[in-house]
């Protein structure tokens, strides 16, 4: 299973938050639903997050066994 708590704990520390990111047209509320539920998520989407917070994949999801 895939776990995006990673990415909430990055918007938390860059003081990002979710209504910045839809407003500003990074990303949509259904992307953001999506990571919230632990939904899959296209790589494009997982793309422009690393571009927005300049970091890597690990940075913002995690493996679960």
């Amino acid at each position: 299973m895939i776990s995006y708590a990673p990415f909430w704990k990055l918007m938390k520390k860059e003081k990002m938050s979710q209504y910045r990111l839809i407003r500003e047209g990074k990303l949509s509320a259904g992307v953001l639903n999506r990571l919230r539920n632990n939904q899959p998520v296209s790589t494009e989407s997982i793309r422009q997050i690393c571009l927005i917070f300049s970091c890597n994949v690990s940075d913002i999801m995690e493996f679960l066994l």
